[in-house]
Parts: C-alpha cells; sequence; structure tokens
C-alpha cells in the first residue's frame, strides 16, 4: 500500500482517495481533497494556513516535550582589577570598615584643602602680573593674525 502525501497541506493520502492535477508542464500534485486543491489554484500560500502541516512546522506548533528546552546559560560575573589597582587591593577596601574609610577620605580631603592653600599662597606671594595692553585691530592691522606677507 502506497500511501503519497498531499502537495499543499501536507496530510497522508491512502490509495483510491484524494484528488491528482497534472499542470500543462506535466508536473503532477496530488491533494487530500478539493479544498487543498482550491487553495493551490489561488495561489494561497500554506505556510501561511493555520491548519497545514507546513505552517506548524514553520511556527513550531506542537513539537513533542519530549525534547528538551535549550538551557540558557547564566552571564556569571567576574572582578577584575583597575588599572589604578589590582584586585587584591579592592577587596581589601571592600572589607575595611566605614568608620575607617570615612577616616581615610576625611584625611584625603584635609591634605587636599592644604595642598590648595599652599598653591594659592604662592600665587599671590609672586604679586599680580603686569596686564597685557590690548591693541585694537586697526593698530595690529589686518594680516598680522597670518603672519605677513
Amino acid at each position: 500500500m502506497k500511501v503519497e502525501f498531499c502537495n499543499f497541506s501536507g496530510y497522508k493520502i491512502y490509495p483510491g482517495q484524494g484528488r491528482l492535477f497534472v499542470r500543462t508542464d506535466s508536473k503532477i500534485f496530488r491533494f487530500a481533497s478539493s479544498k487543498e486543491e482550491s487553495l493551490f489554484l489561488q495561489r494561497k500560500n500554506p505556510r501561511k494556513i493555520a491548519w497545514t502541516v507546513v505552517y506548524r512546522r514553520v511556527n513550531k506548533k506542537g513539537i513533542s516535550e519530549e525534547q528538551a528546552k535549550k538551557r540558557s546559560r547564566k552571564t556569571v560575573k567576574a572582578n577584575r582589577g583597575i588599572i589604578g589597582a589590582d584586585l587584591a587591593a579592592i577587596q581589601a577596601k571592600r572589607q575595611q570598615k566605614p568608620e575607617v574609610r570615612a577616616a581615610q577620605r576625611a584625611a584625603a580631603l584635609a591634605a587636599g584643602k592644604e595642598a590648595k592653600k599652599d598653591r594659592q599662597a604662592k600665587k599671590a606671594s609672586s604679586g599680580p602680573k603686569p596686564a597685557q595692553q590690548k591693541l585694537s585691530r586697526t593698530q595690529v592691522g589686518k594680516g598680522a593674525a597670518r603672519g605677513g606677507r
């Protein structure tokens, strides 16, 4: 017993059943019923008709649950050192108590303020610089900016 398959729906066609359509280029099409033949002649796309085997295959309908779904891998976060400090130094800083870190921060801020005061004091002791005399465009001339040719 030879079982054929419908060219449109993909259903089985048992002997003595279905319809046969032979095109002018002598290509043979087998259909389970006149419904499939009619849709084929209307040039309908079987991938867009929900009850066809092709549609179900394309849209992954009715796949047996025995096939295990692919497990997605969970991303693992890895700690790495930064350019200025290696991983051990970063971990040591994290393990410090908040009071110690606050004290270190306060000391760093105080040192920064002292350095700023020193710079300002140095600037003030050197005295004010003489102001440069501003020249108007007519005094400089239009070609002066280019180096004069």
